[in-house]
C-alpha cells in the first residue's frame, strides 16, 4: 500500500489547522520538506515503473485521437458547406422564379405584381449574398482543416516510424543488457545461480583438501586405520615385491613338477610293461652281528 498520498493528506490537514491557529510559519517549512520528499519518492517510483515503449505507444494513441478529431472537424465543415450550397441552389431557384413572375406580370400589365415579385427577389438576393459569404468562409476553413489534417497525418506517420525504431532499439539494448548481466553474473537471476555454483565449488574444494590431508596423515602414520585396509607407501611396495617373489617361486615349483613327471614316464617306457618279475638272487643268511669274545 502506498502511504505517500495518505501522509500528504495528513500534512495538508495539519498545515490547515496550523493556519487556523496562527502557527503556519513554524509548520510551513516542515510541510514543504515533507511535500518535496513525497514528490521525490513518487517521481523515483514512477521513473522505475515507467516503460518508454508504453509511453511512446500512449503518445502515438493520443496523436491518432487528435488526428481523428481534426478529420471529424473537416467532415463537419464540409457538411455545413454542402448544406449552404443546397440552400443557395434553392434560393437561386426561387429568385429565378420570382424574376419570371415579374416579367409575366409586366407582360399582363400588372406593374404592381411585377414590383412585388422584384421586391421579393431582392430580399432573396440579399440572403443569397449572405449565404455565399458564409459558403466562402466555410470553404476556406475546410481547406485550412484539410491542410492541417494532412500535415498532422504526416507527423503522425513520422512519429510512428520513429516510435517503432526507438522501441526496437530499446528492446535490443534491454536484451543486450540482460545478456551481458547474465554472462557477468550480476543479474538477479544469474546472481543466485553464480552464488550457488561458487558455494558448490568451495565445498568441493574443501572436501578434496580434507580427503588429501587424511590420506597424507594415514600414509605418514599420524592416523591409524581401524579397518586395516589402508597401507602406507612402504608397506605397499613391500607387498608388491613379496607378491612378485611368491609368483616366481610358484612358477619354479610348477616347472619342477612338470620336469619330474616327464622323467618318470620315460623310465616306464624303457622298462617294459611291468608284467615280468625280477629273478631272486641267492638267499643270503643274515649275519650274526653279536660280538664275540675270546676265552682267555
Amino acid at each position: 500500500m502506498d502511504v505517500g498520498p495518505v501522509l500528504w493528506v495528513l500534512s495538508q490537514s495539519l498545515e490547515l489547522k496550523s493556519v487556523r491557529r496562527g502557527r503556519a510559519k513554524p509548520m510551513s517549512g516542515v510541510m514543504k520538506r515533507m511535500g518535496m520528499l513525497f514528490r521525490a519518492k513518487a517521481n523515483k517510483a514512477l521513473d522505475r515503473a515507467e516503460d518508454p515503449r508504453e509511453t511512446l505507444d500512449y503518445s502515438y494513441q493520443k496523436q491518432l485521437e487528435l488526428l481523428q478529431k481534426v478529420r471529424r472537424g473537416v467532415a463537419d465543415v464540409a457538411t455545413s458547406r454542402k448544406r449552404l450550397e443546397l440552400q443557395l441552389n434553392q434560393l437561386q431557384g426561387q429568385s429565378g422564379k420570382l424574376e419570371d413572375q415579374g416579367r409575366k406580370a409586366l407582360a399582363l400589365g400588372r406593374e404592381d405584381l411585377a414590383r412585388e415579385a422584384l421586391s421579393r427577389r431582392a430580399a432573396l438576393q440579399q440572403q443569397v449574398t449572405d449565404l455565399e459569404t458564409q459558403h466562402a468562409t466555410l470553404q476556406g476553413e475546410e481547406e485550412k482543416l484539410t491542410l492541417a489534417a494532412q500535415r498532422l497525418q504526416a507527423k503522425v506517420d513520422a512519429f510512428r516510424t520513429r516510435k517503432e525504431t526507438i522501441k526496437a532499439t530499446y528492446t535490443a539494448a534491454q536484451a543486450q543488457t540482460r545478456i551481458g548481466e547474465a554472462f557477468t553474473g550480476i543479474s538477479e537471476e544469474m546472481g543466485d545461480v553464480g552464488l550457488a555454483v561458487q558455494r558448490a565449488e568451495d565445498k568441493t574444494a574443501q572436501l578434496q583438501a580434507r580427503s588429501g590431508a587424511i590420506d597424507e596423515l594415514l600414509a605418514s602414520g599420524a592416523l591409524d586405520d581401524p579397518s586395516g585396509t589402508h597401507k602406507d607407501d612402504l608397506q605397499v611396495e613391500l607387498d608388491r615385491l613379496s607378491g612378485g617373489t611368491d609368483v616366481e617361486l610358484e612358477l619354479q615349483r610348477m616347472k619342477a613338477e612338470l620336469a619330474g613327471g616327464s622323467s618318470g614316464g620315460q623310465q616306464a617306457i624303457e622298462g617294459g610293461d611291468g608284467s615280468e618279475q625280477p629273478q631272486a638272487g641267492p638267499r643270503q643268511e643274515p649275519r650274526d652281528e653279536t660280538p664275540r669274545f675270546d676265552k682267555q
